[in-house]
């Protein structure tokens, strides 16, 4: 009958060290041929997509100005295209941010760029010179009170030009 209480004592104690608190120490006999490494890294095996935009930048900015909100201001960037026909024009940030989140760089400036997608070869549009009474492009940013108070500046950059705005 001795015999038979050991083998038994010897399964329970093993089926012990599987599971509860004890799983990760070494009473776990899963563990006991090596533990199974950490990964090196936690980034995707592909890495990280490409989160920057690829539209290029608008030819010529022409100016910028603040205007105010409720909740702070409304950075107007206007800019001149040497055709007619560009669209998507937006001002994005220079480095790549969460959504929704925009922060000025170590030195309080915040670097944008503006730009837009340019008529399509093909396209009628593109070979229409642009007028500067009736085809300026305007592009806008809110800002709020919270992001401003970081912001020294805010440097706008186009294809051909920069463009800085002190607060």
């Amino acid at each position: 009958m001795r015999t038979s209480r050991a083998p038994m004592l010897m399964v329970i104690l093993l089926m012990a060290g599987c599971g509860g608190r004890f799983s990760d120490s070494g009473l776990n006999p899963l563990r006991w041929f090596g533990p199974e490494a950490p990964p090196a890294t936690l980034a995707p095996e592909a890495g990280y997509a490409q989160s920057g935009d690829l539209r290029p930048g608008i030819p010529q900015i022409t100016g910028a100005r603040w205007e105010p909100t409720n909740e702070g201001r409304l950075l107007v960037v206007t800019a001149m295209a040497p055709t007619k026909g560009y669209s998507s024009v937006a001002l994005i940030t220079a480095r790549p941010q969460p959504a929704g989140r925009i922060s000025p760089d170590a030195d309080g400036v915040l670097r944008l760029r503006m730009v837009g997608v340019p008529p399509a070869p093909d396209n009628p549009a593109a070979a229409l010179p642009a007028r500067v009474e009736t085809d300026q492009i305007t592009a806008a940013l809110p800002l709020s009170s919270v992001q401003l108070a970081r912001i020294g500046a805010v440097e706008i950059t186009g294809a051909g030009n920069i463009v800085t705005l002190r607060r």
